[in-house]
């Protein structure tokens, strides 16, 4: 399968999930989009190390260890993240995130 099709789609995912946070106002489905714009990068990552490593230009583990490095940031994103909503959830009783402009009084 071509490197292209990769980057397509890995294209179209990332603009996916900016055009979420950008238009959505609910914070579970914000955090949502940026973990599917991490995973579009992930995608990319594993596909320009497939092309490179048939090349033969380097070793199949340092984009893989790129790939693990960001799982662990999404992964520790997701915690602080929903932390985060559950906060907002108890003192305002919603996940609208304009409602933290009401937070600040």
């Amino acid at each position: 399968m071509p490197v292209q099709y990769y980057i397509f789609l890995s294209i179209a995912l990332f603009c996916i999930g900016v055009m979420g946070v950008l238009i959505r106002r609910n914070a579970i489905v914000i955090f949502m989009c940026i973990e599917l714009m991490l995973n579009a990068v992930n995608l990319l990552l594993v596909a320009f190390s497939k092309m490179w490593v048939d090349a033969g230009r380097i070793d199949a583990a340092a984009a893989q260890l790129f790939v693990f490095f960001i799982m662990v940031v999404a992964a520790a994103e997701v915690t602080v993240g929903l932390a985060v909503i559950v906060m907002m959830y108890r003192n305002a009783h919603s996940v609208d995130i304009n409602i933290l402009n009401r937070l600040k009084n």
